[in-house]
């Protein structure tokens, strides 16, 4: 009969199988141990698949057989007694006392109450994720402790921490305070300045044109001068009536006739007035003194036939003369 090498076959499905059993002697069990440390030794261990031998596993499920038939081309039957021989060779051995060894599987030897013994072999590893790996020894660092790094991690970030949390308490404090400081100038007229003006002139004075017209047509038509005089000049400071726009127009002479004048100014004292007269007809105007209510005198640059010509005129005059009004003439 051809001679076969049972172990190897055994061997070979080990590391595709957790089971192989010898029908008729027992069963191969695999047994993963994950990856490990030695703290004694310092020997780090990689994942490992070791062999246990369990003897009440020992009916045929046709899993060594089978690989014996394919793997040596011999039927099914032959394949069945070559390992029947080789079951009956291991047990003589054994009853024999002698020791019998599986090549990188273990070995087994009969104690003194007559049981097989299995003694596995340490450096075998069926562990298919494991092939090439090894055990191998680091000695630790000397004066190295990671516990004190730990420690000084921890407390370098706590020192780092609390002035972040500090700066951000400030902030939560100063940045909605600075937000009011801006927001009550914008809002309120606390820091708007008032200012309130009058006038120390005595020859200053107000001319209301005293008609039956309402009061409101009144208001409309009669602005305020305010007359300054030096010794050179006489210099008129109008009050703009109505947010009316005034414009820069150069005025131009038109005859002295019409219903509607163009008053430049009024005064109290008749020599100002004479003055500003004086000054229109050296720019080439018809000007004209007009007695007003109250004493005051009027005077007249320009005469307007009617008032679409009136509010014309006192658009161009206004940019010389900016508080030129119109008066009706009765």
């Amino acid at each position: 009969m051809k001679e076969v090498d049972i172990t190897a076959h055994i061997r070979e499905l080990l590391f595709g199988h957790d089971c192989v059993i010898l029908p008729g002697f027992g069963g191969f069990i695999g047994n993963y141990t994950p990856a490990r440390i030695d703290k004694n030794s310092n020997t780090f261990y990689p994942p490992v698949k070791q062999i246990s031998f369990n003897r009440n596993l020992n009916n045929n499920d046709g899993l060594l057989i089978g690989k014996v038939s394919a793997s040596t081309g011999i039927n099914y039957g032959d394949a069945r007694n070559i390992i029947e021989q080789f079951v009956e060779d291991v047990s003589g051995k054994l009853s024999k006392g002698e020791k019998v060894v599986f090549d990188h599987i273990g070995s087994f030897t009969i104690n003194h109450e007559g049981n097989i013994q299995f003694e596995p072999d340490r450096e075998a590893n069926y562990h298919l994720n494991s092939y090439g790996l090894s055990s191998f020894q680091i000695m630790p660092l000397e004066g190295y402790d990671a516990r004190k790094k730990i420690i000084r991690y921890s407390e370098k970030e706590a020192s780092v921490d609390t002035p972040i949390r500090k700066y951000l308490w400030r902030a939560a404090v100063i940045v909605p305070l600075v937000g009011v400081l801006i927001a009550v100038p914008f809002t309120t007229n606390l820091f708007k300045t008032r200012v309130e003006s009058t006038n120390l002139n005595p020859l200053a004075a107000v001319e209301f044109d005293s008609n039956s017209r309402p009061k409101e047509a009144v208001k409309k038509e009669t602005p305020v001068i305010t007359q300054l005089q030096t010794s050179d000049s006489v210099n008129y400071v109008p009050v703009k009536q109505n947010n009316e726009e005034i414009t820069s127009v150069t005025a131009e002479p038109v005859p002295s006739s019409g219903s509607y004048a163009l008053i430049t100014g009024s005064f109290q004292s008749e020599e100002n007035a004479s003055q500003l007269l004086r000054k229109l007809a050296d720019e080439g105007y018809s000007p004209e003194l007009i007695k007003g209510p109250n004493g005051f005198f009027r005077v007249c640059a320009i005469r307007c036939a009617d008032l679409t010509e009136a509010v014309r005129k006192k658009d161009s005059i206004s940019g010389k003369y900016s508080g030129t009004w119109i008066s009706k003439i009765r």
